[in-house]
């Protein structure tokens, strides 16, 4: 388990920005969305690859309320560890901050996208598959 993480210096901006331009509620949520986002891309990160730990801090608790364990079993599932593994934090890092940096040229490619069109088009394009 972890207890903290923090978002690479670069992406202190990008979650500011995309907070406010997306209007889906606080910095948290759009870290969680990042996640989410990353994780979806089904691909796995390295771990000699993690970014400078600069930025926004966040706690568990915070990233991910009362879901925590959901979300360090889907980590644990996509790189087939056990959930108390030392790297959790890390891994979990590394998706938030890949998955800002995916969602800030997502939105500056298209601009007129809100955040609930993007999050609409995501579920159905989920539900598709």
């Amino acid at each position: 388990m972890f207890s903290n993480i923090r978002t690479s210096l670069a992406n202190k901006e990008i979650i500011t920005n995309l907070t406010n331009k997306l209007n889906l509620g606080t910095e948290n949520i759009i870290s969680r969305i990042a996640f989410a986002y990353s994780v979806s891309k089904d691909k796995k990160l390295e771990l000699t690859k993690i970014k400078d730990s600069k930025g926004k801090e966040y706690n568990a608790k915070v990233l991910f309320g009362e879901y925590t364990d959901y979300y360090i079993a889907i980590i644990a599932l996509q790189y087939d560890i056990y959930a108390h593994d030392k790297d959790i934090g890390r891994y979990v890092k590394m998706h938030v901050d890949d998955g800002l940096e995916l969602l800030n040229v997502e939105f500056q490619t298209n601009l007129n996208t809100t955040g609930f069109e993007f999050i609409s088009s995501m579920i159905d394009k989920g539900l598709s598959q």
